[in-house]
């Protein structure tokens, strides 16, 4: 796996942390209400949360790795390839405020997270780690259009080892974001919202995902070759 698509999901992280606060920022503020004794909280909940992308990206990974097995080389790999730089070029689309590009991948894990959410309240109001954490495990499966996005580069990785490499390589993109989240939040907003940043973090992502396509003929002429 190019070394570009770690750097490209973890500046998707990153940047994409306006959507990252939007989802989860109202836990998060919670969490964070009465810090810094309450950063404890924030650090457990965000271990969750990321080791579930994590877990998501080896899944995402071994179905990609065992897709391939069973098909072949060729075409699959190259297919899955083309997918995830596709996939790319929507989230630098996303980044630069054509947000529709995100929309449909919204509706995946609708009906995991109906089974998931009651599970949720277990661990409300989070008074420790110890309930931090697994309310983030929980609220990593959140439907949301940039984790789902990431996960297509994940499956074209065709390894488990290495998904869960990629999806780590996003969730510690979004750390900054949602850790620092009600300590200097309105700041970090203000910052990820201006139109400049977003341009240019969309611009670069749309980049990795045009240079994925430009070496995708490389990529067959190699396949073919052997």
């Amino acid at each position: 796996m190019p070394e570009s698509s770690f750097l490209a999901l973890l500046l998707v992280g990153l940047l994409g942390g306006t959507h990252c606060v939007g989802m989860c920022g109202g836990i998060v503020g919670a969490l964070a209400m009465g810090a810094p004794a309450r950063c404890s909280l924030l650090l457990a909940y965000n271990a969750g949360r990321i080791l579930s992308y994590a877990v998501a990206g080896a899944i995402a990974g071994a179905v990609g790795e065992a897709s391939i097995a069973l098909a072949g080389q060729l075409p699959l790999r190259g297919v899955l390839y083309l997918f995830a730089n596709l996939m790319l070029i929507a989230l630098g689309l996303y980044l630069l405020g054509v947000s529709s590009a995100l929309a449909f991948t919204e509706r995946i894990g609708d009906r995991l997270w109906r089974q998931l959410q009651p599970l949720t309240r277990r661990y409300l109001p989070a008074r420790s780690p110890l309930q931090a954490f697994p309310l983030g495990l929980l609220w990593g499966w959140l439907p949301c259009g940039l984790v789902y996005s990431a996960l297509a580069t994940a499956l074209s990785s065709g390894s488990a080892a290495q998904g869960a490499g990629l999806m780590l390589a996003f969730g510690t993109g979004t750390l900054p974001n949602l850790l620092l989240a009600g300590l200097f939040a309105a700041r970090l907003r203000a910052y990820t919202s201006r139109p400049a940043v977003r341009t240019a973090a969309g611009l670069v992502v749309l980049g990795f995902g045009v240079w994925g396509l430009l070496g995708l003929q490389h990529l067959w002429h190699q396949f073919t070759a052997v």
